[in-house]
């Protein structure tokens, strides 16, 4: 008599499952606009991923803030595509053709980006402490105790607690900016983007600035920033991209960009940069980035 027995098939390694990278925050793909007869971006390709910092520079005119805008919706674009969280921004698509969305359905999609300006855009007859709780009050409709209980945390945030009662023409330029960034961050959004947010500033504020956007970045804020403070992109970005007549025309790790560049325009951008600031030191300092 034949017994059979079942046996267990031998073990087989087990499977290596390859989770896909995890989406952009932030997705460009060739992405143009115009002003009537001048083509301001062309063809750009962009992803943000969370929790990175993308620094943009180059040239006044080359399209920086434009782009900035396109990403806030705060200007149309006239080809391509810009998706927030996976999801298109300002556009839909109706009967097979790309139309434009509602400003509702726009507010949607960019509904966690929160923006700084070069100009500080606070309301001069509010309080500090009320320039942030306005957005709270008026748009998330939080009751008033809970937006100053949050407005009140985004000044301590950004070291100014003690300024809650003053009125803007009372604090410095940097002091406004500050609330300014606190403002945005009381809307509690995934993603910050700064548009040359020290340019309006004389030069001894723009630190108190900068340490701000560094504690953003160590806190994992995912942020993309018009810049021109070398400095602060060669220490905080992940990512710098160079911009130049609409397009990248370089973009990579800051050691990439600002050590070994090749690209002849983009050399020519950082040598005027450091004559004209003597940000190219030399002797036993070496150089700052």
């Amino acid at each position: 008599m034949t017994v059979m027995i079942d046996l267990p098939a031998p073990a087989s390694e087990p499977a290596v499952l390859e989770v896909p990278p995890p989406a952009p925050l932030i997705e460009v793909r060739n992405l143009g606009k115009r002003f009537g007869e001048v083509e301001v971006l062309r063809g750009v390709d962009l992803d943000i991923g969370r929790s990175e910092v993308v620094c943009i520079i180059g040239p006044s005119g080359s399209g920086k803030s434009t782009l900035l805008r396109c990403l806030a919706a705060l200007e149309t674009y006239d080809e391509g595509e810009v998706r927030i969280e996976g999801e298109l921004l300002g556009y839909g698509e109706r009967n097979g053709r790309r139309v434009r969305a509602s400003q509702g359905q726009i507010n949607r999609v960019r509904r966690n980006i929160g923006m700084v300006f070069q100009q500080f855009n606070l309301w001069p007859h509010m309080t500090a402490l009320e320039n942030v709780m306005e957005a709270l009050l008026r748009v998330r409709r939080l009751p008033r105790a809970q937006a100053k209980q949050r407005a009140n945390a985004m000044l301590d945030t950004v070291g100014l607690a003690h300024k809650g009662d003053a009125y803007p023409a009372k604090l410095s330029g940097g002091q406004q900016q500050r609330v300014a960034i606190a403002r945005a961050l009381a809307m509690e959004p995934h993603i910050m983007l700064f548009d040359e947010p020290t340019s309006a500033l004389d030069p001894e504020l723009v630190g108190e600035v900068l340490q701000v956007m560094k504690q953003l970045a160590r806190d994992g804020m995912t942020m993309a920033v018009v810049t021109h403070e070398m400095g602060f992109a060669a220490q905080v970005a992940d990512k710098v991209m160079f911009i130049d007549q609409g397009r990248i025309a370089v973009q990579g790790r800051p050691r990439e960009v600002f050590h070994d560049a090749e690209h002849p325009r983009l050399r020519q951008f950082l040598q005027n940069y450091f004559d004209r600031n003597a940000f190219w030191t030399r002797g036993s300092e070496g150089t700052p980035l």
